[in-house]
Protein backbone atom coordinates (compact mmCIF):
# COMPACT_ATOMS: atom_id res chain seq x y z
CA UNK A 1 0.00 0.00 0.00
CA UNK A 2 3.23 2.38 1.08
CA UNK A 3 4.43 1.86 -2.53
CA UNK A 4 1.35 2.67 -4.44
CA UNK A 5 1.17 5.86 -2.16
CA UNK A 6 4.42 6.45 -2.85
CA UNK A 7 4.66 5.61 -7.03
CA UNK A 8 1.25 8.12 -7.11
CA UNK A 9 3.00 11.05 -5.16
CA UNK A 10 5.94 10.60 -7.70
CA UNK A 11 4.16 10.84 -10.40
CA UNK A 12 2.15 13.85 -9.07
CA UNK A 13 5.37 15.44 -8.70
CA UNK A 14 6.60 14.70 -12.34
CA UNK A 15 7.12 16.74 -14.56
CA UNK A 16 7.00 16.01 -18.06
CA UNK A 17 9.50 13.75 -18.91
CA UNK A 18 11.99 14.40 -21.44
CA UNK A 19 14.36 11.38 -21.23
CA UNK A 20 10.76 8.72 -22.09
CA UNK A 21 10.01 8.55 -25.49
CA UNK A 22 6.33 10.05 -26.53
CA UNK A 23 3.90 7.84 -28.24
CA UNK A 24 1.75 10.24 -30.79
CA UNK A 25 -0.82 10.42 -27.96
CA UNK A 26 -2.93 13.39 -28.10
CA UNK A 27 -2.56 15.20 -24.70
CA UNK A 28 -4.61 18.17 -23.70
CA UNK A 29 -4.02 20.32 -20.41
CA UNK A 30 -7.29 22.12 -18.58
CA UNK A 31 -5.95 24.73 -15.95
CA UNK A 32 -7.71 27.28 -14.40
CA UNK A 33 -6.40 29.28 -11.48
CA UNK A 34 -7.26 26.16 -8.50
CA UNK A 35 -5.99 23.04 -10.50
CA UNK A 36 -4.84 22.00 -13.52
CA UNK A 37 -6.18 18.67 -15.51
CA UNK A 38 -4.07 16.72 -18.19
CA UNK A 39 -6.11 14.40 -20.61
CA UNK A 40 -3.62 12.10 -22.64
CA UNK A 41 -5.96 10.21 -25.59
CA UNK A 42 -4.11 6.84 -26.83
CA UNK A 43 -4.61 6.63 -30.67
CA UNK A 44 -6.24 3.41 -30.26
CA UNK A 45 -8.79 5.03 -28.38
CA UNK A 46 -10.48 5.66 -32.05
CA UNK A 47 -10.80 2.23 -32.65
CA UNK A 48 -11.94 1.28 -29.31
CA UNK A 49 -14.64 3.82 -29.39
CA UNK A 50 -15.72 2.09 -33.06
CA UNK A 51 -15.75 -1.36 -31.95
CA UNK A 52 -17.66 -0.55 -28.76
CA UNK A 53 -20.04 1.95 -30.15
CA UNK A 54 -20.68 1.10 -33.53
CA UNK A 55 -22.92 -2.00 -33.16
CA UNK A 56 -25.67 0.41 -30.88
CA UNK A 57 -25.68 3.60 -32.94
CA UNK A 58 -26.03 1.19 -36.22
CA UNK A 59 -29.28 -0.63 -34.48
CA UNK A 60 -30.51 2.83 -33.70
CA UNK A 61 -30.23 4.41 -37.04
CA UNK A 62 -31.53 0.82 -38.70
CA UNK A 63 -34.57 1.65 -36.41
CA UNK A 64 -34.87 4.92 -36.91
CA UNK A 65 -35.16 4.24 -40.37
CA UNK A 66 -37.61 1.24 -39.94
CA UNK A 67 -40.04 3.77 -38.00
CA UNK A 68 -39.66 6.79 -40.62
CA UNK A 69 -40.06 3.81 -43.48
CA UNK A 70 -43.51 3.04 -41.41
CA UNK A 71 -44.60 6.38 -40.88
CA UNK A 72 -44.21 7.23 -44.15
CA UNK A 73 -45.88 4.74 -45.64
CA UNK A 74 -48.75 5.07 -43.14
CA UNK A 75 -49.12 9.23 -43.92
CA UNK A 76 -49.09 7.76 -48.06
CA UNK A 77 -52.39 5.69 -47.54
CA UNK A 78 -54.15 8.23 -45.47
CA UNK A 79 -56.80 10.38 -47.47
CA UNK A 80 -56.48 14.17 -46.65
CA UNK A 81 -58.95 15.77 -45.49
CA UNK A 82 -61.22 17.56 -48.69
CA UNK A 83 -59.32 15.70 -51.00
Amino acid sequence: MSQRKDNYRAALQRGEDVSAPRSSAKVTTVQNRYFRVTFEVEPDLQGDLTRWVGRPVTSVVLAGTAVLRTLAATLGRVSRPGG
